[in-house]
């Protein structure tokens, strides 16, 4: 590898995204000890932290909104791979997985790492702005998913208990593909300006990469290869250590839901790690692209590819939300109206969504 192509790229990020990939593969199906534990716990851990580092590699190279997109694509569709084979291996006891699994995803990227965004961006420059047009328009569009996939087969009669016929199913995977497909057109191309981050008036940009020289293509591609190592690393191990966490749960006799929450937050770390330094640089308009991006990318995608693999996958498949859960997201959605009409965000807006998160934290342990 010549020094062309790795200029720019600090050797520890080219160490750990092979290093975390040879974990997984010598933990892979083992039964984990102590030792074992902590080193699958640190080598996601730095898989997470090296992500982060490639994707705004690669977010560097392509410009926004085209950095955050692909950091939510790639860490979806290895999710979503990682949905379908506990589905395929997990049996009726599986059959809510997938629901829990989008659902825990939307209250992360909605409330957890937009709260925690606002809050630590706020805390650091006081009142911070961002695009109403695009920052609406992914809200818009994620209740819209979230309601035709999730909240109606709680209410649809055509198949018993809160499922979908296989009809309605093919409906909603479609209509879910599409709506996505649109979003992304609109994010990428028709209005790509809307989803800029803002230049906040009178003040110095912050931005490094701003002022910063763009990496290579060939260095741009290198990070792009270490970003999807990084991640199927992060996704890998979240798996490998989910066996211990079913047994914590059950231990602690909390409900095997949260699971899938805690796997999610796995998951999901790269986002929350990408979407917190963004603000610290003022850059709040890219944190709200990583969160609502990625809840948009969980529906859109996970409803298509569950609505395909039942084809083969046995056993009912359970999408409704329970009345906790849509109460939940109904307060989700009211409280991101409030916070994303305004284009400015203060320390109050990010304190009441990291609310709402706690709450659905705690409501999934102590239901």
């Amino acid at each position: 590898m010549t020094n062309s192509v790795i200029q720019g790229l600090p050797r520890w990020t080219l160490a750990v995204p092979p290093l975390a990939f040879v974990v997984l593969a010598g933990t892979w199906h083992r039964d984990l000890g102590a030792v074992l534990l902590i080193l699958v716990c640190l080598g996601l851990g730095a898989a997470v932290i090296a992500a982060v580092h490639h994707a705004e590699v690669v977010a560097h190279r392509v410009g926004e909104p085209f950095g955050t997109l692909i950091l939510a694509l790639a860490v979806t569709i290895i999710e979503v791979a990682l949905i379908v084979t506990l589905m395929a291996s997990g049996g009726d006891k599986a059959a809510s997985l997938a629901r829990d699994t989008v659902f825990a995803a939307v209250m992360i990227t909605c409330n957890g790492i937009l709260g925690l965004a606002l809050v630590v961006g706020s805390l650091r420059h006081r009142v911070q702005e961002f695009r109403v047009q695009a920052s609406y328009s992914a809200l818009s569009v994620t209740t819209a998913l979230v309601t035709l996939s999730l909240v109606l087969p709680t209410f649809t009669t055509s198949a018993p208990g809160p499922q979908f016929s296989s009809a309605q199913l093919a409906f909603a995977g479609v209509t879910s593909l599409v709506m996505y497909g649109v979003f992304v057109f609109i994010q990428t191309i028709r209005h790509r300006d809307y989803f800029l981050p803002v230049a906040p008036d009178g003040e110095v940009d912050e931005d490094e990469d701003h002022h910063a020289a763009a990496p290579s293509g060939k260095t741009a591609l290198l990070s792009l290869g270490l970003l999807f190592v990084c991640l199927v690393s992060v996704v890998g191990l979240a798996k490998t250590v989910s066996p211990k966490l079913e047994s914590a749960v059950e231990s602690a006799g909390a409900p095997l839901a949260v699971v899938g929450v805690v796997i999610a937050l796995l998951v999901l770390l790269p986002e929350t790690v990408a979407a917190v330094r963004a603000a610290l640089r003022n850059r709040l308009q890219t944190s709200v692209n990583l969160a609502l991006g990625s809840a948009l990318a969980s529906i859109g995608l996970t409803i298509p590819a569950i609505a395909i693999a039942s084809i083969w996958l046995s056993g009912p498949l359970v999408l409704g939300l329970g009345s906790k859960e849509l109460v939940l997201f109904a307060l989700t959605v009211v409280t991101g109206m409030f916070t994303l009409s305004t284009g400015r965000a203060t320390l109050l807006q990010g304190a009441v969504h990291l609310a709402v998160f706690s709450a659905f934290l705690f409501l999934a342990v102590s239901p």
